[in-house]
């Protein structure tokens, strides 16, 4: 286990330690654990989503880049944009399976999530289902495309790979389930949650939309 350990790379290593912080944060949802202290492990665990991407094009361009330099791409800074883009690149070719890795992760986080919640009745049975729906077919259809980076639709540029959409997303998975957690242990008004609910799902099947066009698209 230490070797397999040993031999993985930081940004993996970080995937693997976030994907673990939402199976524990389910179980302490299940048993009415403080829901504050389930809100920040969750809110750790999506944030280390961006760690483990600085980590993977730090390791690339051999230690060169800084934290500020990534963080400014997010940001939106052309400059620090192009030179992380261009890195996305070079991670894709040197570790193969790593951009792999980080979407297993995220889909894992994202159903752990989508499930804790439908086992405890909190929301209809029917939203997994197109949240399942939703991933089999645009994963399936955008395999052969590749990774989010390289995108050359600017339609699925916009909707899913830009960085005002990846933080919306984010933004708004943290906040839809950060509030149904507060509706099962709390006893919050369930309203606002289906209201979340179907906004952070309207928004998924949209950049999922984004993705089965980048499938189809041809330059």
């Amino acid at each position: 286990m230490g070797t397999i350990i040993k031999r993985m790379r930081n940004a993996d290593l970080v995937t693997v330690i976030r994907t673990i912080m939402i199976l524990a944060s389910a179980y302490l949802i299940i048993y009415k654990f403080n829901p504050f202290a389930i809100i920040l492990i969750i809110a750790v665990a999506m944030l280390l989503d961006s760690v483990d991407g600085y980590f993977a094009v730090r390791e690339v361009s051999e230690k060169k880049v800084s934290f500020l330099t990534y963080s400014k791409s997010i940001m939106g800074n052309q400059k620090a944009r192009e030179q992380i883009s261009e890195l996305k690149h070079k991670v894709s070719k040197a570790a193969r399976f790593g951009p792999r890795i980080d979407i297993a992760g995220d889909r894992i986080a994202e159903y752990v999530m989508w499930i804790v919640f439908t086992y405890l009745n909190v929301i209809p049975l029917f939203v997994i289902f197109i949240i399942v729906i939703r991933h089999s077919l645009a994963d399936a259809l955008l395999a052969s495309k590749g990774t989010s980076s390289k995108m050359k639709s600017k339609l699925a540029r916009s909707l899913y790979a830009s960085n005002s959409s990846r933080a919306g997303i984010q933004i708004l998975k943290f906040v839809t389930f950060s509030y149904l957690v507060l509706v099962y242990i709390s006893d919050y008004p369930v309203i606002l949650g289906y209201i979340l609910t179907a906004a952070l799902v309207t928004f998924i099947l949209v950049r999922g939309a984004a993705e089965i066009y980048e499938s189809v698209y041809k330059e």
